[in-house]
């Protein structure tokens, strides 16, 4: 079968959100895979003790460079509404697997699949070398780390996208996030198309 050569490590953000989608990030790491080369000599940690600037340059480095392949999915809230949040992490994180494997062509069997503490691939036709969840492994695991902060980018310049569309929430600010601010929001205006109305009944 051979030894395992790659990484993919999961992580998902915006689980606890009151609006927008929970978004999993997938990153690929190989054995020769240089990510001090990528940071600019910033620290590799899990993107929510990461300021949005350092995300930022963390991303943008990862882009730049090409030598890090990466995958992002989203479930969107209606979804979440549907089948609860854990049930759509997983799928997104199903998604994003399945984008790195089919668009880098990676040999399964050489491939181990590391995920965040909450997160479990859904049933997939592809059997993979190893399926781990560990606990805080985004404290532990460069490959979930730097999953988180792809994640955390992504969905961070989607809600201030959808801020141009719903301003009265201040999506920009918080997220999605139940802030003061954003309940006062909710209670003022009532729910966009953006927010999880089971995650909103008792606001």
């Amino acid at each position: 079968m051979g030894r395992v050569r790659y990484t993919i490590g999961l992580d998902e953000v915006g689980r606890g959100a009151l609006a927008g989608p929970v978004t999993v990030g997938a990153v690929l790491l190989g054995p020769e895979t240089e990510l001090a080369a990528i940071s600019g000599g910033l620290p590799l940690r899990d993107s929510k003790k990461l300021t949005p600037r350092m995300r930022e340059k963390w991303a943008r480095g990862v882009r730049a460079d090409g030598r890090v392949p990466f995958a992002v999915a989203s479930v969107a809230a209606e979804r979440i509404d549907r089948q609860n949040v854990s049930r759509a992490a997983n799928t997104a994180a199903g998604r994003a697997v399945l984008k790195l494997v089919k668009k880098h062509r990676l040999d399964p069997k050489r491939t181990r699949v590391l995920l965040d503490g909450g997160l479990r691939l859904p049933p997939m036709d592809i059997r993979f070398a190893a399926v781990r969840t560990i606990i805080k492994g985004d404290e532990k695991v460069p490959a979930i780390a730097l999953a988180s902060i792809m994640a955390k980018v992504h969905r961070d310049r989607l809600m201030t996208k959808r801020h141009e569309k719903f301003p009265q929430y201040g999506f920009a600010r918080h997220k999605g996030y139940g802030t003061r601010a954003h309940i006062r929001f909710v209670k003022k205006y009532g729910l966009s198309p953006m927010h999880r109305k089971t995650f909103c009944r008792f606001v």
